[in-house]
């Protein structure tokens, strides 16, 4: 059954768009992308060209949560930067034109990876992918946030302990029963903050390979997708969920893992490899501590799937499987417990 998540109204969306994103003509379909969880996702066909509009979902909605004018403030920053992302070309904060805010921006035409493995290549390929991924994140920790205008993106200072507040006071907002493990998870985590250090970048907060769009024929990131949970924050906190992937079961929800995979038969960098790469590019010598940045990854994305099972119940979720996403925080909270053992 279509609900209001999955469908635009053309007759109404089409004069809008026309008037409002240059060179806009010829509303022709409007379909929804199946994947991800979060912020409904289109691909929008005109006469002019092919578009992708990103919408908040209706309903009520956590506070804070999907942010889409803090995605296209920052994809609008980004746009001469080294980090690749889609060009924006209009944000629609009149909710009364389909019931939620939204933008619009370019179609990126490339390869997204959905299994962590990536099969469909070779070896060296899937290496050189891996690497990409590393170049990258290293590429966004280094904007320099004043010369892009993102200075005020985020608190800067304290950022763990302003992450743990947030996401403890989220998960309890979409609790729908008792967790222990994500009860003893939330007090360690809270008992082991680290003391600020100082560094602040941008962070983009859900850093993973099936957020990034690959060129078609080259492992070369043309755009790094879905900024609603992006700051200003602590590198490392990117770091710590990208590496979680490494730890992760063959599949939780639409993320795949690589957990009990032989990395070196497939190419694939170990954690410690991973991580070295980043600092020698970021010209640190290492991450002291650096299981409490994976474990409080898994505490966030377990925090994140309970928002999801919660709208689910709410019946606001952009995904038909969402119900089915209460079932995995447990297993999150647990690998973040292992992490920290």
């Amino acid at each position: 059954m279509e609900t209001a998540v999955d469908s635009l109204n053309l007759d109404e969306l089409g004069p809008y768009l026309e008037a409002n994103v240059e060179g806009f003509t010829g509303l022709q379909s409007i379909d929804k992308f199946a994947d991800g969880q979060s912020n409904p996702t289109f691909k929008v066909v005109a006469e002019s060209g092919e578009y992708v509009l990103r919408r908040q979902p209706p309903g009520k909605l956590l506070k804070s949560a999907h942010a889409v004018d803090r995605e296209y403030r920052v994809l609008a920053a980004l746009a001469d930067t080294a980090v690749p992302v889609a060009r924006v070309y209009h944000l629609c904060e009149d909710r009364d034109v389909i019931g939620s805010m939204f933008y619009v921006m370019e179609f990126c035409d490339g390869r997204i990876f959905w299994d962590a493995t990536i099969p469909q290549v070779a070896n060296a390929e899937r290496t050189a992918i891996y690497d990409e991924m590393n170049r990258v994140l290293a590429a966004l920790h280094q904007v320099n946030v004043d010369d892009v205008g993102l200075s005020d993106f985020g608190k800067p200072g304290s950022y763990f302990e302003r992450q743990y507040d947030r996401w403890s006071s989220q998960y309890r907002a979409s609790e729908l029963r008792r967790i222990e493990p994500m009860e003893t998870l939330i007090q360690w985590l809270g008992e082991h903050l680290p003391n600020d250090d100082g560094r602040v970048s941008l962070v983009h907060g859900d850093y993973r390979l099936d957020n990034m769009i690959f060129a078609a024929a080259e492992p070369k990131v043309i755009a790094l997708l879905d900024w609603e949970l992006s700051t200003l924050g602590h590198p490392f906190a990117d770091v710590g969920y990208q590496c979680m992937q490494l730890r992760m079961p063959a599949r939780v929800g639409n993320i795949s893992g690589l957990q009990g995979k032989d990395l070196g038969a497939l190419g694939i960098p170990t954690e410690e490899e991973y991580v070295a790469k980043y600092c020698e590019r970021m010209g640190i010598a290492g991450i002291d501590n650096f299981s409490f940045y994976v474990a409080f990854s898994f505490f966030r994305l377990a925090a994140i799937i309970q928002g999801v099972a919660k709208r689910a119940v709410d019946g606001n979720a952009s995904n038909k499987n969402a119900a089915q996403f209460g079932g995995f925080v447990e297993p999150m909270a647990g690998l973040a417990l292992e992490a920290i053992q």
